[in-house]
């Protein structure tokens, strides 16, 4: 990011005139490698000015990925950013054309950048990872969420720095992070509803995160895409407390989701990227009795000193406590990683019942060998690929207009576009590891057993490589 510069920003287009003219000294902005210049207000950077906002800095936007693809450096502290900045120029541009006909003012630009600014606070070390791999090892059914401890940071931070912030704006501000999450408590008909969907849209999907996200993630991987979200935030209108889009651009809207797909098939989800997450979670769920990581979730004064250097803490660590996740993480450091073996699709009319697999159920599936196989030797990852609504068309809950006189809105039957378009809108694929390259050949036959047990075939596509299951340490 470019250096803070003092700016006048009263003439730029966005900018929140309702901050006190005092306080215009202190707007500043910064040069983002995908947006440009971000102008930055008074009230937020009371928030970024502060050590819980500067600790995103220390959290990687894609967690291990840099391992795989090294240019995936990228921090939440520039993501969230961007956000901060798209959901301004969004409630902006309906400002514009409908400001007078929905009430926006510029409260309301203020409370959606600020939670744009803050939606991924409550993110912890290696972001998705930490919430959804190593707190389900270490407490069972967690119900621990990244969005609700959010909530719980800015709360910590305004107590803590004493901000001066409008009680009202915060509650909105906190709605709208929890908007896409189960903890929810929106109505439909809540006033300005629209409001809601610009940063997380638990309505359909279409929201500045992913136009953020999508665009940094696939530029620092070296990736192509071809959406263009600038299409849709021209276009939109709000129709019936809802942002719709023209129909024009059904295909367009359905770029977004694809592009999405495709960077959880080849980066997020990337077998190597999976690998070392697989060993860094074993690493931390070692490290967790004696470093008591899962004591400091709760407690936002104490929570945002975790973050992704706890890895160089367990490193430096002398505590023979830390002796065995040290050695994961040293077998990381040497690219002595779990040794992929093979994976399967899961067929489509198995996906509605399918079970999570386990290394239990891999075990149970070797045959009588002179190597016998323990639940510790393997290590098995489910995943999911879907188009941001499970198994269902995120197309279908989103509507659409025919032109800009239009007062109606409607979803357009995605056989009415193309039949080119997908029929099926989820994968689930299952992926076992072994975490001795000695122990690949054994592990890769109980998992074909299994293949055969479970479906009658074996769902893999290919044979595990025979210079692999020879590799030895």
């Amino acid at each position: 990011m470019g250096a803070y510069c003092n700016e006048d920003l009263t003439s730029l287009p966005g900018y929140s005139s309702g901050a006190p003219a005092n306080e215009l000294r202190f707007s500043k902005h910064v040069y983002d490698n995908v947006h440009g210049n971000i102008y930055l207000d008074p009230l937020c950077l009371k928030f970024i000015d502060t050590e819980q906002f500067q600790r995103l800095r220390e959290l990687k936007q894609l967690g291990v990925t840099n391992m795989v693809y090294p240019g995936a450096v990228h921090s939440r502290f520039e993501h969230s950013l961007g956000v901060y900045w798209l959901a301004g120029e969004n409630v902006q541009k309906l400002k514009n054309f409908q400001g007078m006909e929905l009430g926006i003012d510029n409260y309301d630009l203020q409370t959606v950048r600020l939670a744009g600014l803050l939606h991924d606070i409550g993110h912890g070390p290696f972001s998705h990872m930490f919430e959804r791999e190593f707190l389900p090892k270490v407490i069972s059914d967690s119900q621990w969420s990244h969005e609700l401890m959010s909530v719980n940071m800015i709360d910590h931070m305004v107590d803590t720095h004493h901000i001066d912030v409008d009680a009202q704006m915060l509650k909105r501000v906190k709605d709208m992070i929890l908007a896409s999450t189960e903890f929810s408590q929106l109505k439909r008909n809540a006033e300005k509803r629209f409001l809601y969907d610009i940063v997380a849209n638990g309505r359909n999907g279409i929201d500045v995160d992913k136009f953020d996200y999508i665009v940094r993630d696939s530029r620092a991987c070296g990736l192509g895409f071809n959406f263009q979200f600038q299409r849709l935030t021209e276009t939109m209108k709000v129709i019936d407390n809802e942002i719709c889009y023209p129909a024009k651009e059904y295909r367009n809207v359905h770029k977004l989701f694809a592009t999405r797909a495709d960077l959880y098939r080849t980066v997020y989800m990337h077998p190597k990227v999976k690998a070392i997450e697989l060993m860094i979670v074993d690493a931390m769920v070692k490290a967790n009795s004696f470093l008591e990581i899962t004591s400091l979730i709760n407690d936002p004064s104490e929570y945002w000193k975790l973050d992704d250097t706890i890895l160089k803490t367990i490193e430096i660590a002398p505590d023979p406590e830390l002796a065995e996740a040290k050695e994961l993480i040293l077998r990381v450091r040497r690219r002595q990683l779990y040794q992929f073996c093979n994976e399967y699709a899961v067929p489509k009319d198995k996906i509605d019942n399918f079970k999570a697999v386990t290394a239990q159920d891999i075990i149970c599936s070797q045959k009588h060998t002179s190597l016998t196989l323990k639940e510790e030797d393997i290590a098995v990852s489910n995943v999911k690929i879907d188009l941001a609504r499970g198994r269902e068309n995120p197309l279908e809950c989103i509507n659409f207009f025919k032109d800009y006189d239009s007062t109606e809105k409607f979803v357009i039957p995605e056989d009415r576009v193309s039949h080119l378009l997908p029929t099926t809108y989820q994968d689930k694929i299952v992926r076992v590891y072994a975490k001795k390259p000695e122990l690949v050949e054994a592990v890769s036959e109980a998992f074909e057993n299994f293949q055969m047990r479970t479906y009658g075939i074996k769902a893999q596509v290919h044979a595990t490589p025979e210079k692999k299951k020879r590799r030895m340490m």
